[in-house]
């Protein structure tokens, strides 16, 4: 799924224009919208955080966020409608009297500027594009931007987990997923930090690195220790009795606060599980070579077999025609059948028109250019947004100068176009066609836009 979501070609620009400090033309062939102006930042909130904002985008990697941003079955899409934290700014470091929340720290100002990743609702999702921007908590009305859900979500951030898209600490993956040479030895030995949480909770958490995550956790809000909410699944939620030793450990609780678990701090959701990639790699489902390189250097995979890549050289199809074998090929950027005259083929392309049968090579490249047998691998690339992937196969079977005709491959290509304006239309604050005039803050728990209730009955 991720080579479709964040293919080589998109991690190779992101990455040489990051690395000369062009941050937004990263963000960019990342397909991220920037809604941060540090100009105005700089004059309602100082230059101070204009400069501590530019300098994290400066070493924001956002195919590097987009690779590990969570995702919803079956196809692997963006989670829709989320808004999370990468970075913190409090009132205190504004003012220079704090340090940076984003770094675990915590600080007492009662305002915060946040640096946010959004992921579109599921009706404007289409092409998988994010935004970055800022959220202000003295004026949240101006932060909003049109979000079904403007507010960070306490689940899935990322303030905690910078190595997750800042390329200044992308070597802490190695220790924070528990790929580290110390959670080795503890799995090995079967040390296990309660016995009754593996027993609970279910395959695929990262049970040996919660006490440590929900030890940062606790730290961002000042505390050594108490309880913390893990949420591991569907209706599925275990409370961690943290306790402040070195290092920590935790046990399951089976007392709650007066407030109920909701008033609990939340195990953020990338502390909650096992690495994706590492736990590929140790089933050996995947290769390094297909891991982001970031991810393959933090973890140690460069000495890791690599798979070999594939003839890339298109050749020709052979098409039993009329008791032979004839060859379609492409022939001046048109896919055209080879072993047929120019005369030959006018006379079928007639027969044709006139609803007759044409000869088996016409039929194939009529099938070709309607509904090929490379049709699905299309479409899952333009539901990842991955146009300009989709675009090159589609030149490369079909030639450059194609025309397609009415069929389910036109069909997936002008639907990718449309929703693409759908998108346009969710960023200028305006309704999709079809759906009318339908206040902005009024969103379904799914992100989708609720109905008017004037035409709830209808």
């Amino acid at each position: 799924m991720r080579e479709l979501a964040v293919p080589p070609a998109m991690i190779e620009v992101a990455t040489a224009r990051r690395l000369v400090g062009d941050w937004s033309g990263a963000c960019a062939a990342a397909h991220v919208d920037l809604d941060v102006d540090l100009r105005t930042l700089a004059r309602t909130h100082g230059r101070g955080l204009a400069a501590r904002v530019r300098a994290d985008l400066r070493y924001l990697a956002p195919d590097l966020l987009r690779w590990h941003l969570p995702r919803i079955a079956p196809d692997g899409l963006l989670r829709p409608g989320l808004t999370m934290v990468l970075a913190r700014y409090d009132a205190g470091f504004i003012a220079g009297l704090g340090s940076a929340a984003g770094d675990g720290t915590r600080c007492d100002g009662a305002d915060s500027v946040y640096l946010v990743v959004r992921t579109p609702p599921a009706w404007a999702g289409a092409g998988q594009r994010i935004s970055l921007a800022l959220w202000d908590t003295a004026s949240p009305a101006t932060s909003a931007r049109m979000h079904p859900h403007p507010r960070p979500n306490s689940r899935y951030r990322l303030d905690l987990h910078r190595h997750l898209w800042d390329s200044r600490r992308v070597g802490e993956l190695r220790t924070r997923a528990g790929a580290g040479q110390f959670a080795a030895e503890r799995l090995a030995a079967g040390d296990d930090p309660d016995p009754g949480v593996s027993a609970t909770v279910p395959p695929g958490c990262a049970v040996d690195r919660w006490a440590d995550e929900a030890g940062i956790l606790l730290r961002a809000q000042g505390r050594r220790s108490g309880l913390v909410l893990v949420r591991c699944g569907a209706r599925k939620r275990v409370v961690l009795d943290v306790w402040a030793d070195d290092p920590p450990t935790v046990r399951i609780s089976r007392e709650h606060p007066r407030g109920g678990i909701s008033a609990l701090p939340v195990l953020p959701d990338a502390a909650t599980w096992v690495l994706p990639d590492l736990e590929l790699l140790r089933a050996g489902a995947i290769t390094a070579d297909r891991l982001h390189p970031l991810v393959a250097s933090a973890l140690g995979c460069d000495g890791l077999p690599t798979e070999t890549s594939g003839i890339t050289a298109d050749g020709h199809r052979i098409v039993a025609c009329r008791g032979e074998r004839h060859r379609i090929g492409l022939v001046n950027g048109v896919l055209a059948a080879l072993d047929h005259d120019p005369t030959e083929i006018r006379r079928e392309e007639l027969l044709a028109a006139l609803t007759g049968t044409p000869m088996p090579c016409l039929q194939a490249i009529d099938r070709s250019l309607r509904q090929p047998d490379w049709l699905v691998d299309v479409c899952d690339r333009l539901d990842h947004g991955d146009i300009d992937g989709a675009l090159t196969i589609v030149e490369a079977k079909l030639g450059a100068d194609a025309v397609l005709r009415d069929g389910p491959l036109r069909d997936a290509l002008e639907a990718a176009v449309r929703q693409r304006i759908t998108y346009g239309l969710f960023r200028a604050g305006l309704p999709a066609p079809g759906r009318g005039h339908i206040p902005p803050d009024r969103y379904d728990r799914k992100g989708r836009r609720a109905r008017p209730k004037h035409l709830a009955l209808r």
